[in-house]
């Protein structure tokens, strides 16, 4: 989605980039809850663009499984059972262990600063009690340990189970004891990824998922617990 305008700085970004950035913040913050329809007017005056880069924006998240529409009612907040968030959570344990064993051996100098620099940032940010700076952060984190030449597929995939679920986790990064447990986990995943010990590293990886999907589970279906 860059700007391809003749002249337009590439830093800059276009009116569908802010459109997209403003509903994600919107979405993060709880401002637009799982079941809510989204209406692109208030949208749109809300963050002072037209409409039209308002609703493309919406197809970008609908697209990301953010958003869902429904012919002739417009777009909503993505809804989740606990079954579909489990299989989401399940379907990223396959692929994130065979992403995160296949770039162990690749993971030099560089991106050990780029995955302790997440790390710093996501603590900050979780001290701050930051959940959006804690969101993007966290990301940065968990793909910096995964992001490796030959699996673009596995990435791919993995991105789009990330998307599909991102209001999800700001309700677990909006409780303070959790954005806690999550810089602990980041740290215990440092340290595998230090020892290159792709065992400990899955495993690292598997109990800090489980956490998360535990604790939604309280959110999502009380009565399971």
């Amino acid at each position: 989605m860059n700007d391809t305008r003749a002249g337009a700085p590439a830093s800059v970004p276009t009116a569908q980039q802010h459109a997209v950035g403003a509903l994600r913040a919107l979405i993060v913050s709880g401002e637009l809850r799982p079941g809510q329809r989204v209406n692109q007017e208030d949208v749109a005056a809300r963050v002072g663009l037209s409409v039209a880069p308002v609703r493309e924006a919406l197809r970008v998240l609908a697209q990301e499984g953010q958003l869902t529409y429904r012919p002739r009612r417009g777009y909503f907040v993505t809804e989740l059972q606990y079954e579909d968030l489990s299989e989401i959570y399940e379907l990223r344990r396959i692929l994130e262990e065979r992403a995160a064993r296949h770039a162990l051996p690749m993971l030099d100098d560089s991106a050990l600063r780029r995955i302790d620099e997440a790390a710093r940032t996501c603590a900050e940010a979780a001290a701050a009690g930051d959940v959006a700076a804690e969101l993007s952060a966290n990301r940065v984190f968990h793909f910096a340990v995964m992001e490796a030449p030959g699996q673009p597929h596995v990435l791919r995939l993995i991105r789009l189970l990330w998307d599909s679920t991102e209001v999800y986790r700001a309700m677990y990064y909006n409780l303070p004891e959790e954005r806690a447990a999550s810089v602990d986990a980041h740290d215990r995943i440092i340290a595998a990824v230090r020892a290159g010990d792709a065992d400990r590293l899955v495993r690292e990886l598997d109990d800090h998922r489980e956490r998360a999907l535990d604790v939604l589970r309280a959110v999502l279906a009380p009565g399971q617990v």
